[in-house]
């Protein structure tokens, strides 16, 4: 039984057509992936679908219907449920008042919400989405904040699922019951749309799979017939190679952190954690979002200051630590999200690129900024590191996730620093964009520079890195070289089963 089709949807913004005369159907109790590199087209798409976007042709069916256009409430009310890439929550309220807004009123009896709090509190427990339905969603961490919209889409028993990257914050244990629940709910009938970047997740819990690329289909097949080598290849265009790790040739110690505390940020706080990042070296710090890294990466970037223990680079102790301290001392940062911390999504592509540094003699004169450096800074980056954009002078905002950070790897990059903090910095990007930044944090590591890499993604943390530590509630495992752990032990550290250093 078909539940949904699309027919001929096209999308233009101008002259970009960014959905090109697209069609296919949804079974009921199937699961399709969605595939594409970013600006494919796929947000647009499911947007159009969801009622956000009106298409310029074609049409929506859903269960025999055809839904009004640009209509969320009619695809809610079809049975459609979405989680989106980026988040649509209410900051000021809960996690069980966003989770059941529009659902009943706001004001209701107290036997209400406490049957709608233990139904939260059941499909948390049911799907490993750990998160306090009485906490207030600003003071989530950005992977708890991605727990609540999956609990949002399940709590309103959508009939037709449509999941943008649900399992970027959860360990394998997690992501493992997660998709066991979707199994259950696909053999009760409910179909899935499974949009991510993981193909490994694709190969595992897709029945079928559709790759877009500039915007229209170029590709279906059968999970079952194909591999991820060619679902990579039809994305980009060609063969995409993975990063080509050398041996380590580990240095000195270029940032020492001894005995450190801090405040709690987004989630826990640091607790007598003791960490070195050698020169040439790539560690990987793996663990459950809200664990702590939020709290390690304001440290290193100089916005949250100790509590307790030392912080020293290049041998020497830092006193008096601040964001300008920590760039005046070689720190780079490639912070979690691009878009609430790494821009300014209203500047300039330009002024973006110089705003660590607009005070510099590089791009300074007199008191007054050299607009002439800048742009010709920001057009090495465009060039240097292949960001398709219009002018220095676009707005970033205008920008696909990969070009944006690019954009932030390439500042952060140039000069060449002496510690790279690197948090999420393949979050949401297409396999295309992945290698390219692999590759260019590879190319640091060989120049001498001492890179911390924090992620949710095992595979990545596996593949890059030559020594790996797990933090769990603010505390950080002890080192383990490449290879000496497997996948599933490291799970089990972050979920806290294990030893802490």
């Amino acid at each position: 039984m078909t539940v949904l089709r699309l027919s001929g949807i096209t999308k233009r913004f101008g002259p970009l057509v960014a959905n090109d005369a697209i069609s296919f159907e949804l079974k009921r109790g199937e699961v399709i992936a969605l595939l594409g590199e970013n600006g494919a087209g796929k947000t647009t798409l499911m947007n159009i679908l969801f009622g956000h976007y009106f298409p310029d042709e074609g049409s929506v069916e859903a269960f025999g219907k055809v839904l009004p256009q640009g209509d969320p409430r009619a695809a809610l009310e079809a049975g459609i449920g979405m989680v989106h890439q980026h988040f649509t929550l209410a900051d000021q309220m809960t996690v069980q008042e966003n989770i059941t807004l529009g659902t009943e009123p706001l004001w209701r009896p107290t036997l209400s919400r406490a049957n709608a709090r233990e139904r939260i509190v059941a499909l948390s427990r049911d799907f490993g989405l750990t998160v306090d339905p009485g906490a207030a969603v600003a003071s989530l961490s950005v992977g708890e904040r991605q727990r609540v919209e999956i609990l949002k889409a399940l709590y309103r028993e959508a009939r037709i699922l449509i999941l943008d990257e649900p399992t970027a914050v959860l360990t394998p244990g997690e992501t493992d019951a997660l998709f066991k629940t979707l199994k259950l709910l696909v053999a009760k009938g409910l179909s899935i749309i499974f949009i991510s970047h993981k193909l490994h997740e694709v190969m595992a819990a897709s029945d079928r799979v559709l790759v877009l690329r500039g915007g229209k289909l170029v590709g279906e097949r059968l999970t079952a017939d194909t591999d991820r080598r060619e679902l990579a290849a039809l994305m980009v265009g060609q063969e995409v190679k993975a990063a080509d790790v050398s041996p380590v040739r580990s240095g000195a110690p270029l940032l020492v952190l001894e005995g450190v505390s801090t405040r709690r940020v987004n989630g826990a706080g640091l607790d007598a954690v003791s960490l070195t990042l050698r020169g040439g070296e790539i560690t990987g710090l793996a663990g459950v979002s809200g664990n702590g890294q939020a709290a390690l990466a304001a440290l290193l970037s100089g916005t949250e200051r100790p509590t307790a223990g030392t912080v020293a680079v290049n041998g020497s102790p830092i006193a008096d630590w601040s964001p300008k301290a920590a760039l005046g001392k070689g720190i780079a940062r490639v912070p979690e999200d691009r878009h609430a911390v790494g821009t300014i999504g209203d500047m300039s592509i330009t002024e973006n690129v110089i705003a660590e540094s607009y005070d510099s003699a590089r791009f300074s004169r007199h008191g007054f900024i050299d607009w002439k450096a800048a742009r010709g800074f920001a057009e090495q980056i465009i060039r240097d590191y292949d960001v398709k954009c219009p002018s220095p002078e676009t707005r970033i905002r205008l920008l696909s996730g990969g070009n944006m950070q690019k954009l932030v790897l390439g500042r952060a990059l140039d000069p060449d620093p002496v510690v790279i903090l690197a948090s999420q910095p393949t979050r949401g990007l297409d396999v295309g964009a992945v290698a390219y930044v692999h590759a260019r944090l590879l190319e640091a590591r060989e120049r001498g520079a001492a890179i911390l890499l924090i992620s949710e993604d095992l595979e990545e943390i596996l593949a890059l890195s030559d020594t790996v530590v797990v933090i769990s509630k603010g505390q950080v495992s002890a080192p383990s070289k490449r290879g000496e752990r497997s996948i599933r032990e490291l799970g089990e550290l972050m979920a806290g089963h294990g030893e802490a250093a």
